[in-house]
């Protein structure tokens, strides 16, 4: 067996939040309480829970993106979790985030093929021609050959969406994590933007999916860690394991509860 792309350890997230009166007082929120796992090239391993549940907080960590109170995350051996952002930079071209709202993460001024192009230069260290070719190339996979002089206003919701994968997998990263890449998408729609990412993933690569739609994850994961109030209640290897927690059955099917 390969060695895990990503190795988390003992994680755990505590918020502090104010109350509602400067004078009121503080309290503390468990966001994350001890998630552990081992993502390994090949896998494709769903975070599902509802809203609050920690999911997105977990994938926010794994990347850095947010620093964990307690635990540890190690990306390909190194202590990703310890280093500083400028020691990260020179990997960040190997390591990318899917963001959930993807209008706020496209440049209003910049082209579908802008917005390619200059990640595969700045990060990808790619000449302009090179990352041309290689932007047009990854634009047509993904079924957007004739939008390339779309700026995102005018583009579907989508279409956004399929701009925001071309940016990531053009890198051929080895760890892609994407936080609810469908959301607000009609059923047809994520479907698509599902097969979009999980079927151009590079074969070395591996892909952490938050979502709330178990049914989902067990058509295009290879499994699922179900989260609630912070902890994994449940772990689910696809195909073979149906879900056994009352809260996992209702996420994946919500009529039989």
């Amino acid at each position: 067996m390969s060695d895990p792309i990503v190795r988390i350890t003992d994680l755990h997230k505590t918020f502090t939040l104010q109350g509602a009166w400067p004078w009121s007082p503080k309290r503390e929120i468990e966001a994350v309480i001890g998630y552990e796992d081992e993502v390994r090239a090949g896998e494709v391993v769903a975070l599902v829970g509802q809203s609050g549940s920690g999911k997105t907080t977990v994938s926010r960590i794994v990347l850095g993106l947010e620093t964990a109170s307690r635990g540890k995350v190690e990306i390909e051996g190194l202590p990703w979790s310890e280093m500083s952002e400028a020691d990260r930079f020179e990997h960040r071209a190997k390591y990318q985030y899917i963001p959930q709202d993807a209008m706020s993460a496209l440049d209003p001024q910049q082209t579908a093929l802008d917005h390619v192009v200059e990640t595969l230069r700045v990060l990808g260290g790619r000449s302009s021609e090179q990352a041309d070719i290689d932007a047009r190339a990854m634009l047509d996979r993904l079924g957007l050959a004739e939008r390339y002089g779309a700026l995102p206003r005018e583009m579907s919701g989508g279409e956004q969406r399929r701009v925001t994968l071309a940016r990531v997998l053009a890198l051929s990263p080895r760890l892609i994590v994407a936080d609810e890449p469908t959301s607000g998408l009609e059923p047809d729609r994520r479907e698509e933007v599902l097969r979009d990412l999980i079927g151009n993933l590079p074969e070395t690569a591996a892909c952490i999916l938050v979502t709330h739609d178990l049914a989902a994850a067990r058509r295009w994961c290879t499994r699922a860690l179900v989260m609630l109030e912070g902890r994994v209640i449940e772990r689910l290897k696809f195909p073979d394991d149906d879900p056994k927690h009352p809260y996992a059955r209702q996420l994946f099917d919500p009529w039989s509860a």
